[in-house]
């Protein structure tokens, strides 16, 4: 039997190490190569031709549906989605018949997926593939999203963080610290990433290094210069910069 040849597209590290290992355990899938951004992603799948890849929708930079946009008008092999977008944001993917997982992933998942891929890689043609993904594409278009939920990975165990929870983030280095409730727990993704996929309406960056979600925040202390102090709810302090400065008088004057 010929092997499905796949590619993996994932910017965090341990996600490619973990799907590649999945993938190990079905003797039919041959994994022909990992990408780690969008833009390797794109001319790997333009060299290497692969049968199936497996998405993340969430990474910096250039973004899953990035990637599509970018290939949109060229034979595309098989989709299958992997994402942590919340139930009414998957609708999309079920209404243009393309298949997702679910971070963290489940294995019973992955084996039910690669049974529908083995179908469509062998019973639909790269037109019809294509022209489900414009069908999702346009939808996306039409109604961004927003991530509902962060998984970090440590101490050997996964743990989803609801957006509703964070009270704010702080940049360290390649990694974010995710503030809830006291806690702190890490993700790698930088900064400008991590804003571009939260809802502007709900959070703030109030400096490069801060981002706060808007309904934590108790009061604005006046510093110099049209700088401030923004205290949250359990009283931690964070200071403005001013790169931020228009942005936050907009929110002051908007609230």
């Amino acid at each position: 039997m010929e092997k499905i040849r796949a590619l993996i597209v994932d910017d965090e590290p341990l996600a490619r190490e973990g799907m590649r290992l999945h993938l190990g355990e079905h003797s039919d899938i041959e994994v022909i190569g990992e990408c780690a951004d969008g833009a390797s992603a794109i001319t790997a799948i333009r060299n290497l031709v692969p049968d199936l890849v497996f998405l993340d929708v969430q990474m910096s930079e250039l973004d899953g549906f990035g990637v599509l946009r970018e290939l949109e008008g060229e034979d595309l092999p098989a989709i299958v989605f992997v994402t942590a977008y919340d139930q009414f944001a998957l609708q999309a993917f079920e209404a243009a018949a393309l298949d997702y997982l679910l971070k963290p992933l489940d294995p019973e998942r992955l084996a039910g997926t690669l049974e529908r891929a083995r179908v469509q890689i062998e019973g639909r043609s790269r037109r019809e593939q294509s022209e489900q993904i414009l069908s999702l594409l346009s939808h996306f278009g039409a109604q961004p999203r927003f991530i509902e939920r962060l998984v970090t990975r440590s101490d050997g165990r996964i743990r989803i963080i609801r957006v509703d929870d964070i009270d704010y983030i702080e940049a360290a280095g390649n990694y974010a610290k995710i503030h809830v409730s006291g806690k702190m727990h890490l993700v790698r993704e930088g900064m400008n990433s991590l804003e571009a996929k939260l809802d502007g309406r709900r959070f703030l960056r109030i400096h490069r290094s801060v981002i706060v979600r808007i309904d934590r925040i108790r009061e604005l202390e006046s510093l110099y210069q049209g700088d401030y102090v923004v205290v949250l709810h359990d009283g931690v302090r964070l200071t403005t910069g001013r790169k931020y400065r228009e942005a936050i008088q907009e929110f002051i004057r908007g609230s």
